[in-house]
């Protein structure tokens, strides 16, 4: 704890001692259909009856989106309306490309958003909770860092997890996407500036290389991967490597 201001103004800082930086979709809860059923559901919507073919839709949303350049900061994405405004425009685009006309493909792309941002589809995985309550009260704090929409933290506090979290941090609104270095020090900085930190998630790249590329150790969940030196089946599993009670 450091305290800082006058004698009779008192402030106290209390440094983080140990934090994990937690991945959010796949690791903390899973969406069925990610995304792709929003979209299907939007079209419906626009078009009744239709039926979005989601496989042949895919080349044409392959490029173009935050997350496919994640080496290019994009700080002029950090406001909502803004993210959203290129992330639903590059979804017109690809429809437009896929053969729908352009108006109706702007409908289609403006119907998915409050549907993307619907947090009820979405399951948290039932060891989540018991084990952040646990490594809580271990002394362990925890920050959510995320490839994500900006209203992330909205979404985690709809699912009953904001109480759990230190900090619920989105790509969305920090300008970076993982496994660029920059997001991970924002979340350093975020988290306190920890003595230990550690990163948990289930993209083997975004989340264990650009961890361990700014020397954040780092667990993979719920993937096989041979590249990642730790890996566990669930978040019960990271905790017992983060603890040291077991080898790797």
């Amino acid at each position: 704890t450091i305290r800082g201001g006058a004698p009779d103004q008192q402030v106290e800082f209390v440094m983080a001692r140990r934090v994990v930086l937690w991945d959010f979709d796949g690791t903390l809860a899973q969406r069925p259909g990610m995304w792709g059923i929003e979209l299907a559901a939007a079209a419906a919507e626009v078009i009744p009856g239709h039926v979005l073919d989601l496989e042949a839709l895919r080349p044409y949303l392959a490029e173009g989106f935050p997350w496919h350049e994640p080496e290019r900061p994009h700080p002029e994405l950090c406001e909502p309306e803004a993210w959203w405004a290129h992330v639903l425009e590059r979804l017109k685009d690809g429809l437009v490309r896929m053969g729908y006309d352009g108006g109706v493909a702007r409908e289609i792309a403006l119907a998915s958003r409050p549907r993307f941002l619907d947090p009820t589809p979405y399951r948290v995985y039932p060891e989540v909770v018991p084990t952040l309550e646990q490594m809580t009260a271990e002394g362990w704090e925890h920050v959510v860092l995320s490839n994500h929409v900006p209203e992330l933290p909205t979404m985690a506090e709809a699912l009953g997890l904001s109480k759990h979290f230190r900090a619920v941090l989105s790509s969305g609104n920090l300008g970076y996407e993982k496994p660029h270095p920059e997001i991970f020090r924002l979340a350093l900085e975020a988290a306190g500036n920890p003595e230990e930190c550690w990163m948990v998630g289930d993209s083997p790249v975004a989340d264990v290389e650009g961890a361990e590329g700014v020397g954040i150790p780092a667990v993979l969940v719920r993937r096989e991967s041979v590249e990642a030196k730790r890996r566990a089946p669930d978040l019960a599993g990271a905790y017992e490597i983060i603890t040291g009670r077991v080898g790797l």
